[in-house]
């Protein structure tokens, strides 16, 4: 794959993932989507140390798609904590001691890689909310944001060109989440018409 190709690619990547947000924005505005704050939180905090990690390691993919999962989420965090799901619950403050845990054992070690599987594994606690929400009230999330952002990650695993853990951790485990919490919207709408 050439240079110029790959940049296309990568701003056509960054470009749908941070528009991905928009039916989910306005879903949340027509109080039809209502986002389990905690967890975009999280996300955007998360991201954005798998960006700074990912781009100290030179993984320039990996670094541009975290940097605008950040855009996005942050917005979901700006309306939703006026129109969002703001319950603290149990698996909240497991999720937040296993966020602190996560960035404390990073800051420790000092190694890209390390941080960004940690960051990773974080992400995934950070995400449990979510697909309890989604369990749930699956017709409270916007399907097509999470399928938008799944194509987008898929996207910027084509222009990776090597092989190195710490560029592929982070996009691949965007992509998986993202196919998997759609996979469970589907599923759950489609099985609470049939109850």
């Amino acid at each position: 794959m050439t240079t110029a190709l790959r940049n296309i690619l990568l701003a056509i990547s960054s470009l749908l993932l941070i528009t991905s947000i928009i039916p989910y924005l306005l879903d949340i505005v027509k109080r039809k989507t209502k986002p389990r704050v905690i967890s975009w939180l999280n996300w955007g905090i998360l991201g954005a140390v798998a960006g700074a990690a990912a781009l100290a390691d030179g993984q320039i993919p990996a670094a541009i798609i975290s940097f605008a999962s950040v855009i996005e989420v942050m917005s979901v965090v700006v309306l939703g904590l006026y129109y969002g799901d703001r319950h603290f619950e149990k698996i909240d403050i497991f999720c937040q001691a296993g966020a602190v845990a996560g960035l404390a054992l990073w800051a420790t070690l000092h190694n890209p890689l390390i941080a960004i599987i940690i960051i990773t594994a974080v992400d995934l606690i950070a995400a449990l909310p979510t697909y309890k929400h989604i369990w749930q009230k699956p017709h409270e999330e916007t399907l097509a944001s999470f399928v938008i952002c799944g194509v987008a990650s898929a996207i910027t695993l084509i222009t990776i060109t090597t092989l190195a853990l710490s560029g592929l951790v982070y996009p691949v485990y965007l992509f998986v989440a993202n196919v998997c919490m759609s996979g469970l919207i589907i599923y759950r709408r489609q099985r609470l018409r049939t109850v």
